[in-house]
């Protein structure tokens, strides 16, 4: 009977020794985690502590280059507008010649 006791304390003192073996291990891997999280949250912060202000840079930085955009945009329709203007210039003027030479019967002759 003392034997049967002996043993069965051995088997439960064996099984409760892998239990904390294990345990320990997954307090190892936990602490583990924990450390990378710690990293990971310091990294994060970093980076985003400045993100406000740069958000707050490029949106100033956008506004600046819309208002530039603007004004260049303009300055392209006033140059088409004198683009046009002259081939409508020129156009009027080659009819104009064209009109004087058929009247006058002239013809000129490229050398």
């Amino acid at each position: 009977m003392v034997i049967l006791v002996i043993l069965v304390n051995t088997l439960i003192s064996l099984i409760l020794l892998y239990v904390a073996w294990r345990m320990w291990q997954i307090k190892q891997q936990l602490a583990y985690i924990a450390d990378r999280l710690t990293v990971y949250e310091i990294c994060s912060h970093r980076a985003l502590n400045q993100a406000p202000e740069n958000i707050y840079l490029s949106q100033e930085n956008i506004y600046q280059l819309r208002q530039k955009n603007q004004g260049l945009q303009m300055q392209i329709q006033q140059v088409r507008q004198i683009i046009s203007l002259l081939l409508q210039g020129q156009q009027i003027w080659q009819r104009y010649f064209r009109r004087r030479q058929l009247i006058s019967g002239k013809r000129t002759v490229a050398k």
